[in-house]
């Protein structure tokens, strides 16, 4: 059987705030710009999810993309939305929010929940030009 690629593709809005505990106010200024900004700054997310697998022989699919669409709102949508993400989400707790960091953190919560394919890539936009990707290296 073949190996086939599907994608689910999602929204959700949530605010953060680049910076680094560690480092002092000019460092994190200097890092990371208008991101910085101490009263947070928002975002409208897009986030894709794919996953590959043998589609089945009596279904024709690789996942039902209904039961993906759950897995990644009670993973992530759930979570994040229209949340502080420094603040609110419990599993990017002492994280950087980054598009970088947080596509990894994505991955994480997904990975065990998905079983009927194999998780492949979770891209997230942060805007229309900026987006990053995580395949699970």
């Amino acid at each position: 059987m073949p190996t086939v690629h599907i994608t689910r593709k999602t929204h959700f809005n949530a605010a953060h705030r680049l910076h680094n505990p560690q480092k002092s106010d000019a460092w994190n200024e200097a890092a990371y710009g208008k991101c910085n900004y101490p009263n947070w700054h928002g975002h409208n997310y897009d986030l894709e999810v794919t996953i590959a697998g043998e589609p089945d022989p009596e279904t024709g699919y690789v996942m039902d993309l209904g039961r993906l669409k759950e897995i990644i709102h009670e993973a992530i949508i759930e979570p994040c939305d229209h949340r502080n993400l420094n603040l609110d989400v419990d599993f990017l707790e002492g994280i950087i929010p980054s598009a970088e960091n947080l596509v990894v953190a994505f991955w994480r919560q997904l990975e065990p929940r998905i079983t009927d394919a194999r998780l492949v890539s979770v891209r997230l936009w942060e805007t229309e030009r900026n987006v990053a990707e995580y395949r699970g290296q």
